[in-house]
C-alpha cells in the first residue's frame, strides 16, 4: 500500500532514514535499561507493589514492542513529504518525549524515588500526547502507532502512584 504523503518505503532516501529513525529509540532504550538494571536487583523487589503489578517479564516485552512502534512512527514522520507541513516540531516533540522516557528511568530507578518518578512519568505522558498531536497532521498512522505507548505510560503512572502510596518512606 502506497502512502502518497510519504516518500516510498522502498526508496534509497527511506533506506537512509531508517537508521536515523532507529537510533534515538534504541539509545533511549539502552540508557533506560542501564539506569534501571541495578535497582531492579537491589531496590525494586523490596517495594510493596499493588495487586495489578504485572510479572517482571512483561516489562521488557512491552517496552521492546513500544520502542519498535516508536521507531516505525518516527520513520514515517521522517519520510513525510514537504507538502505535509514542517516536520521540525514533530521531530523535536519525539526527541523530547524520549528524554522524558529516560528521565523516568533515572528518577524512579536511578534515584530510587517513586515520588520523583511520578513527576517524571506525568511529564512523559503529556509529552507523548503532544507528540501524537503534532504527528497527526503529518501522518495519521504514525500518530496512531503511539497510542499503545500512551496507554502503557498511563498504566505505568497508575502503578507508580500506587507504589508511592504503598511505600510512603521510599
Amino acid at each position: 500500500m502506497r502512502d502518497p504523503h510519504l516518500h516510498p518505503a522502498l526508496s534509497a532516501r527511506s533506506a537512509l532514514l531508517l537508521p536515523v529513525a532507529l537510533v534515538p529509540p534504541v539509545m533511549a532504550s539502552m540508557l533506560g535499561s542501564y539506569l534501571t538494571a541495578g535497582a531492579l536487583i537491589s531496590w525494586y523487589p523490596q517495594l510493596v507493589k499493588p495487586f495489578f503489578t504485572p510479572p517482571n517479564l512483561a516489562f521488557p516485552i512491552a517496552w521492546t514492542f513500544l520502542f519498535a512502534l516508536m521507531a516505525m512512527a518516527f520513520w514515517r514522520i521522517l519520510r513525510a513529504l514537504p507538502e505535509q507541513g514542517a516536520k521540525g516540531k514533530a521531530i523535536a516533540a519525539f526527541l523530547i518525549q524520549l528524554v522524558f522516557n529516560v528521565g523516568w528511568s533515572w528518577a524512579f530507578f536511578g534515584q530510587r524515588s517513586p515520588v520523583l518518578g511520578l513527576v517524571a512519568v506525568s511529564l512523559l505522558f503529556v509529552s507523548i500526547a503532544v507528540t501524537i498531536r503534532v504527528f497527526k497532521p503529518l501522518d495519521r498512522a504514525a500518530a496512531f502507532a503511539l497510542y499503545p505507548y500512551l496507554a502503557w505510560v498511563a498504566f505505568a503512572a497508575a502503578l507508580n502512584a500506587a507504589i508511592v502510596i504503598l511505600n510512603p518512606g521510599a
